[in-house]
């Protein structure tokens, strides 16, 4: 399944990927860019619900969850967790999703994203995206390797994840950082979950504060309101959310859907009348799963074919 894999990762690489089958690799080669090169002080801690929490993040990496040979389709999608971009709650909004696209067939590759932090880079504001947009870089240049398709690669993204998911769909035009290039980091789907769309009056104001400033210009705040961004090349796109969540209004939601309609883009949206906020895989206030919904949206877009 897996042939050889470009930039430093080598053979060795391979082997251990093979036979362990997840494997976390550097998202650069080298130097990280726009880096102040701190110490890394990365912290890691289970919380009373038992999510992995991970904060000062400041050194990036890709996780690969291969899909079992014998059910694999070639699609793949990067997954970026949510957390106020603050923290990233690695396991419910992350590892545990890629295994469940695991069992469609999908190999996941799980971003762990740097956490926009004064003291890590040097413009905090671009760290998620430039990082986001490197994975894809990455996993397209490799597509052959992972066994995977290259025109078959979304993003998905929960809550403050879900802002960096839709902020790659809408500003793949727009490369930023130092390795910015020709190279395609366009999804070709994007898949919402609780998203943070907007940095205008419905947003969350944790997330605006952590990753732009809470009095950030007029520009940053249009910049990085994606409902603003969407035009007719903004990749399909699945959201999720729930009417009763108090911390990232359901606006951010029904306005990005709202502009992907307008653009004439594909989208689908549910939304539960319960749920709250960072429910994960699992909104127990109701017994339909919301990812058997977008299992349907996957198999009749052609993704899991």
């Amino acid at each position: 399944m897996f042939k050889k894999i470009s930039l430093a990762f080598g053979l060795s690489f391979l082997s251990t990927m093979i036979h362990a089958q997840i494997k976390e690799m550097p998202l650069y080669e080298g130097k990280i860019p726009n880096s102040t090169n701190p110490p890394n002080t990365e912290k890691s801690a289970v919380d009373n619900n038992g999510v992995l929490r991970l904060s000062e993040v400041s050194v990036p990496t890709l996780t690969v969850y291969p899909a079992p040979s014998n059910l694999a389709n070639g699609t793949a999608v990067i997954i970026c967790p949510g957390g106020g971009y603050r923290i990233l709650a690695a396991s419910h909004e992350g590892s545990d999703v890629a295994k469940e696209f695991n069992k469609l067939g999908i190999t996941a590759f799980v971003l762990k994203y740097r956490l926009p932090d004064d003291k890590f880079q040097t413009d905090r504001s671009i760290a998620p995206l430039q990082d986001a947009q490197q994975a894809f870089r990455l996993v397209r240049k490799n597509a052959s390797a992972f066994g995977i398709k290259p025109d078959k690669i979304g993003i998905m993204g929960f809550s403050a994840g879900g802002h960096l998911a839709a902020t790659t769909a809408t500003h793949f035009d727009q490369q930023v950082g130092e390795l910015a290039d020709n190279s395609n980091v366009r999804p070709d789907f994007a898949i919402l979950i609780y998203p943070v769309i907007t940095m205008k009056d419905f947003t969350h104001s944790g997330s605006k504060s952590n990753l732009i400033g809470a009095n950030a210009s007029d520009d940053q705040v249009k910049r990085y309101s994606n409902e603003t961004q969407v035009t007719s090349l903004t990749p399909p796109s699945f959201l999720v959310h729930a009417s009763d969540d108090k911390a990232v209004p359901v606006k951010n939601s029904l306005s990005y859907y709202e502009a992907c309609v307008q653009n004439g883009v594909k989208a689908e949206l549910h939304v539960y009348q319960n749920g709250g906020h960072g429910f994960g895989l699992n909104n127990k206030t109701t017994q339909d799963r919301w990812f058997e919904r977008l299992k349907a949206w996957l198999q009749a877009n052609a993704w899991l074919n």
